[in-house]
């Protein structure tokens, strides 16, 4: 297992070819995907061919960026991924920081644990001024994360990437300079 990214008690791995299962799990599960697809699975055969692949290309493509699965170190448990890529729709969106989790890890404090890691990495990059989170409007608590590291809300906009019936999305934003301030 090739760890990128320990915490107190997380592992962050690099996916690699083996763990389509894994995503297929997580990505089955409704209240997962509530806010992106109304509950519906991403399809198997999807994240074989399509996701999957593209996970394991951002690792040739980029240093200290790509997605990354979640490992709880107690148990050894896959837990979900965090993101940490160019932003969207463009590069002067600085990165973009994301995550998904099993409900059973919600609320434990792992989002916020590994994210706040993530903003290490990505403010020890000279050329990462900035960074962002996206979340569907409806998806207060993974909101109230990004709050917890400290981002700020910046706009409200409509997100066509994913086909869930409300589009209505929020992005929250923290700069290299709110975040040193923090001491994190």
């Amino acid at each position: 297992m090739k760890v990128f990214l320990e915490t107190e008690r997380l592992l962050l791995r690099q996916f690699t070819s083996a763990d389509a299962e894994l995503l297929i799990e997580l990505d089955s599960d409704p209240e997962v995907m509530r806010f992106l697809t109304d509950g519906k699975p991403t399809e198997a055969q999807l994240i074989r061919d399509d996701v999957l692949p593209r996970f394991l290309r951002y690792y040739q493509a980029y240093e200290n960026q790509g997605f990354w699965a979640v490992v709880e170190k107690a148990s050894g448990e896959f837990l979900g991924w965090f993101h940490l890529r160019p932003g969207a729709p463009d590069s002067s969106q600085g990165l973009e920081l994301g995550y998904r989790f099993k409900c059973s890890a919600w609320g434990k404090g792992y989002a916020t644990e590994g994210s706040r890691a993530l903003l290490r990495v990505a403010f020890a990059m000279p050329e990462v001024k900035r960074v962002i989170a996206i979340t569907m409007k409806p998806n207060v608590k993974s909101a109230h994360v990004m709050q917890k590291l400290g981002m700020r809300f910046e706009r409200d906009f409509v997100e066509t990437r994913f086909p869930g019936a409300d589009k209505a999305a929020v992005q929250y934003a923290i700069t290299r300079d709110e975040f040193q301030k923090q001491g994190s």
